[in-house]
């Protein structure tokens, strides 16, 4: 399945719109929020949960150390975790019980980092940029968008910088 979010949802992660560098404007919400994308992740992931017979399902929302986005929010969460309970055939027949969970929450970059450490992630195979560039034929971070400035200060308040 293909599922093409630039097609529905106008941001600056889906469009040409460009990518801020200047930091967040507090209070306001970024132009890279994408209309309704972790609506549409959980309602795929709720619809293929009940088609499993899963009742947890999991997402990695922040609301600690991330850019305003409604979404990442636990109110959002716990709205959208009633909802499912409304809204499936398992749920309305008491065969399932839906549970969002969120585990990265609220937690600091930093922990979230350490914790991912403590995993045996390898970082070096991962970034977080909104605007990566292209240098020489290869995709790499830009460094100066808000995910990359987060990740930056995530790993420095880690102690790995």
């Amino acid at each position: 399945m293909s599922f093409d979010l630039s097609e529905i949802a106008r941001s600056a992660l889906t469009t040409d719109i460009e990518v801020p560098k200047d930091g967040l404007k507090i209070g306001t919400i970024p132009v890279t929020y994408v209309p309704a994308r972790n609506t549409i992740f959980l309602s795929f992931a709720l619809a293929w949960a009940e088609s499993l017979g899963i009742g947890d399902i999991f997402i990695g929302a922040n609301a600690v150390d991330y850019s305003g986005y409604p979404d990442c929010r636990p109110e959002y969460l716990q709205a959208f975790e009633a909802m499912a309970n409304l809204a499936t055939k398992a749920s309305v027949e008491g065969k399932s019980r839906f549970n969002i969970r969120a585990p990265l929450l609220y937690m600091t970059k930093a922990e979230i980092i350490k914790r991912g450490i403590e995993l045996g992630i390898d970082y070096s195979l991962t970034w977080s940029c909104y605007d990566p560039l292209d240098s020489n034929g290869k995709i790499v971070p830009c460094g100066e968008c808000d995910s990359c400035r987060y990740r930056k200060k995530g790993f420095s308040e880690a102690g790995l910088l």
